[in-house]
């Protein structure tokens, strides 16, 4: 996939926060925090993996359906997709 290759950097600098947001909830649930506490922690995780996510699905829909060379790859790029969502929307 180019288009996560061109902003690998950035991806993985989302990636580590997201991380550090886990290991907050971990951190909360370890130190005994109120669970509103925790769960405001896991909501906030749960909307940077939601907007991650959406990043990634609307740069596949660009680079692999709208943007491909060939009907077939459009074609391959939107199976993909479809594939993606069905998984995503378990």
């Amino acid at each position: 996939m180019a288009h996560t290759i061109r902003k690998k950097d950035k991806l993985i600098a989302r990636i580590r926060r997201l991380k550090g947001q886990l290991e907050g909830v971990e951190r909360a649930l370890d130190s005994e925090k109120p669970c509103a506490e925790v769960l405001r922690q896991l909501a906030s995780a749960r909307g940077a993996m939601n907007g991650l996510t959406a990043e990634l699905l609307e740069d596949h829909l660009r680079e692999h359906v709208l943007r491909a060379g060939s009907a077939a790859e459009r074609e391959q790029g939107g199976e993909e997709l479809l594939g993606i969502i069905r998984t995503y929307m378990k």
